[in-house]
């Protein structure tokens, strides 16, 4: 039977480290998922507006099959260069994919829009090599949730966004799922003007709130006003539809090859549909990255692979409320707590 693991995040999958780093005066940050040692990954945009590096290498047509960290940065494009910072931590340790006698690091990534939440992005360089390699060295089993990392300047709708994760493992089989979610969504995480959240359903152990069930029937469209949430009217009408995306890894243990790895990918995409409304939107560049380490076997059977993939998706749905839960109010935008203090 399936229940968080020990700590309740990505890490809880053995091969697995994480590592933040931000800056309060920016109002940014950067999430790097370390694998040691490598391991098979592939991913699945759905977004319509992604940011992403070496996504292509990715797919399961393509040669390499094998890579070294993911790399998740607020900055928009500018956070693109984050993956040098991680790859300049590895090369110097030797790690990364060998050709003749050099290495190169293999360090995907993906990127969320935090340009416009009032930090200082007056940098002559952007500054998130500098910021990836300090979350790399920092890498480890125990990492902080909400205003950490790529989620520090994230909002989600009109609440502020964040770093989330979530696990769920069976210690009979020694199966592992886990999943790490920067929330910086166009859509919602909230059921209307509700503190329930939309991912309420599958919430383990009161992991974000254990809140009752919400109080009467809601309606199917999805209101972009939000007057109730939204403590200046003037700030949300300045708000740019295009400063979005949602940038997600789940994990596994399972031993997988990358077409099976970019199934998980897929399936789990069906997370943050399960917890955001609306997602995957012309303006949002919703992209999930998918890793297996490959300490348990599964065989090839494709029921449990479509377990694995399920459980990714619950995971992710999961870790994108707990990523808002734990989140704090930065600036102008007000976290889920403050707003809901007095009504839960």
């Amino acid at each position: 039977m399936f229940k968080p693991g020990s700590r309740n995040l990505i890490t809880d999958v053995d091969g697995l480290l994480v590592g933040n780093a931000e800056d309060d005066r920016l109002r940014s940050g950067v999430t790097v998922v370390l694998c040691d040692p490598s391991a098979v990954a592939s991913v699945d945009v759905r977004g319509g507006g992604p940011g992403t590096r070496e996504t292509d290498l990715l797919d399961p047509s393509c040669l390499v099959d094998r890579i070294d960290a993911l790399c998740l940065s607020g900055g928009s494009a500018f956070g693109l260069s984050a993956c040098d910072g991680v790859m300049r931590w590895l090369r110097e340790r030797g790690r990364g994919m060998a050709i003749a006698d050099t290495v190169v690091p293999i360090v995907p990534g993906a990127i969320l829009f935090d340009l416009l939440n009032g930090g200082d992005k007056g940098w002559d360089w952007p500054p998130y090599r500098d910021l990836a390699y300090a979350a790399t060295g920092k890498a480890g089993h125990d990492f902080a949730l909400g205003n950490a990392g790529a989620g520090m300047g994230a909002k989600a709708g009109n609440l502020k966004g964040g770093l989330g994760s979530a696990s769920a493992v069976d210690p009979r089989t020694g199966l592992q799922v886990g999943a790490l979610v920067a929330v910086n969504a166009r859509g919602y995480t909230t059921m209307g003007g509700l503190p329930q959240f939309w991912a309420w359903a599958l919430e383990q152990q009161g992991e974000f709130g254990g809140l009752p069930p919400p109080p009467h029937t809601l309606e199917l469209a999805v209101s972009h006003r939000r007057e109730d949430v939204v403590p200046d009217s003037a700030a949300a009408a300045r708000h740019d539809p295009r400063g979005n995306t949602t940038i997600a890894v789940v994990a596994t243990n399972a031993r997988l090859d990358k077409g099976a790895a970019h199934r998980i990918a897929m399936m789990a995409q069906d997370g943050l549909a399960r917890s955001i409304r609306p997602v995957h939107t012309p303006h949002d560049g919703d992209t999930v990255f998918a890793i297996a380490t490959g300490r348990h076997d599964i065989g090839v059977d494709p029921l449990m692979l479509g377990e694995v993939g399920t459980l990714a998706a619950d995971c992710l749905a999961r870790a994108v409320a707990r990523g808002v839960y734990h989140a704090a109010s930065l600036g102008a935008v007000r976290s889920w707590k403050d707003v809901f203090a007095g009504r839960i």
